[in-house]
């Protein structure tokens, strides 16, 4: 019997045109991050991947006033605090036991869910993005924003540290200096800042950023093939972490040999030489190559 479908109650998920649109959508509270939301995303994530019928995915924010402001911290300083939790990695003597996987972050589990995506992921950012509201933006491909926007690395400003693998995102997005001034300083950047920074590719005026949005995401769809799209990101975004471009020959020698041989590169080459609009049959959720996922070898051997 098939898993029951999770009903969305903090964020809705709808598709058009083969683009999914996720919206966090607790306008009342200005789209506060909880683990119900937190969920929600992976599971729509998980959505994402399955369905063929889907090439790109945007997230944005409802309302006017935020895309996200951060942890809901309706709770108090005790949001932050895991003792007493039933599932704590807390241990009855006080310390932590920090191996644990209930000791993860609620930010990095959905960044790392977003990073593992095979689809292209944009942000559509509407308004302020605050904490978990600007470190979920990390590992989305491309962000656009409106001039209103506010992004908000202020950790330090609640007395606890950056979340969500943005001490491993933003240093690459950023670079080191500028990370670091955002997040020593726990300052809020606006939008222009955080454009000539490269956080941000695009300032769009308010009712022109979903339609924006939308575009970006056909223009990787309309002509390119879901599984060399899928492979693409995941080199770009693995290769970060490389240590000699080596790696990166290996993981690409791959590419080039088992896609050079497969039904989409044939029907690449022919739409080309016919001048004709490509239509590839090769599908993300069956025909990723043999050696995916490289990245579960101790070496690209």
């Amino acid at each position: 019997m098939a898993d029951k479908a999770m009903v969305y109650e903090q964020i809705t998920f709808d598709v058009r045109e083969r683009v999914a649109t996720i919206t966090l959508h607790r306008p009342d509270k200005l789209n506060a991050y909880s683990v119900r939301m937190m969920e929600e995303m992976i599971d729509a994530f998980d959505r994402v991947d399955r369905d063929d019928g889907i090439g790109a995915v945007i997230v944005t924010g409802s309302g006017a006033r935020a895309f996200c402001a951060g942890a809901d911290l309706e709770m108090g300083a005790k949001i932050f605090d895991a003792t007493g939790n039933p599932d704590s990695p807390v241990r009855a003597d006080g310390t932590i036991d920090y191996a644990s996987e209930k000791a993860r972050d609620f930010g990095g589990r959905l960044t790392l869910r977003m990073f593992e995506c095979l689809k292209p992921v944009i942000g559509a950012v509407n308004g302020a993005a605050v904490g978990i509201g600007a470190t979920m933006l990390l590992p989305m491909d491309i962000r656009l924003c409106t001039p209103a926007a506010r992004f908000g690395f202020v950790f330090v400003r609640r007395g606890i540290v950056p979340e969500g693998g943005s001490a491993w995102f933003l240093p690459r997005i950023v670079g080191i200096a500028t990370a670091l001034d955002w997040c020593m300083s726990g300052r809020l950047v606006d939008a222009a800042e955080a454009q000539a920074a490269g956080l941000v590719s695009e300032i769009i005026e308010e009712g022109e950023l979903l339609a924006r949005a939308h575009a970006r995401a056909r223009s990787y769809i309309e002509g390119s093939a879901p599984v060399s799209v899928a492979l693409t990101r995941q080199m770009m975004w693995r290769g970060l972490g490389m240590a000699h471009p080596m790696e990166a020959h290996r993981v690409e020698s791959r590419g080039v040999l088992a896609r050079g041989r497969s039904a989409d590169a044939r029907e690449g080459v022919a739409a080309f030489i016919e001048k004709r609009a490509a239509c590839f049959p090769e599908q993300v959720s069956r025909d990723m190559p043999d050696y995916f996922p490289w990245w579960d070898e101790p070496v690209y051997r």
